[in-house]
C-alpha cells in the first residue's frame, strides 16, 4: 500500500468549481479566488490557508485537511458578508465533493468570524470560515 497522494491542491480545485458553479454565490459575490487580481472588485471570497495532517486507518491511508475561506466585503456592517458566508456553508458543510485521485468522506464546517479591517478608511470587512475535509485514498 502506498500513501495516499496530498489532497490539498485537488481540494482547492473542487472548492472552487463548487463556488464558482453556484449561481446564487456568484450572485452575491461574483469573485471566487486562488488568488485576488489587483483590481478586484468588492464582495470577493478567497480560498486561504490550508493545514494537512494524516488520519491513517489499518487498512488505508487519509488525510485531515482544515481549509480556510475568505469573504472580503465594503458594505456597511457584517451583513453581506454573512450572507454569502451563509451560502459557502450551504455548499460545502456535510455535501459531497468530488475531488479527483481521493475519495472525499466528509466536510464539517468549524467556525466563522467576523473582522472589520481597523486600517483606514476602516471600511472593509472580512468574515473567517473554516472548514475540515477528511479523505481518504481511492480502494485498489
Amino acid at each position: 500500500m502506498t500513501t495516499a497522494p496530498s489532497p490539498m491542491l485537488p481540494l482547492q480545485g473542487a472548492v472552487l468549481a463548487v463556488l464558482r458553479g453556484d449561481s446564487t454565490l456568484t450572485a452575491l459575490a461574483p469573485g471566487v479566488y486562488d488568488y485576488v487580481p489587483e483590481k478586484a472588485a468588492y464582495p470577493f471570497v478567497v480560498i486561504g490557508e490550508a493545514l494537512e495532517t494524516p488520519v491513517n486507518a489499518h487498512d488505508r491511508f487519509g488525510r485531515e485537511t482544515v481549509m480556510t475561506l475568505h469573504v472580503w466585503s465594503q458594505h456597511r456592517g457584517h451583513s453581506q458578508g454573512l450572507a454569502i458566508a451563509a451560502r459557502i456553508t450551504a455548499l460545502l458543510d456535510h455535501q459531497p465533493l468530488t475531488v479527483p485521485g481521493l475519495a472525499h468522506v466528509v466536510t464539517r464546517f468549524e467556525f466563522s468570524q467576523t473582522l472589520t479591517d481597523p486600517e483606514p478608511p476602516g471600511d472593509i470587512r472580512h468574515v473567517v470560515l473554516r472548514y475540515r475535509v477528511i479523505t481518504e485514498q481511492l480502494p485498489a
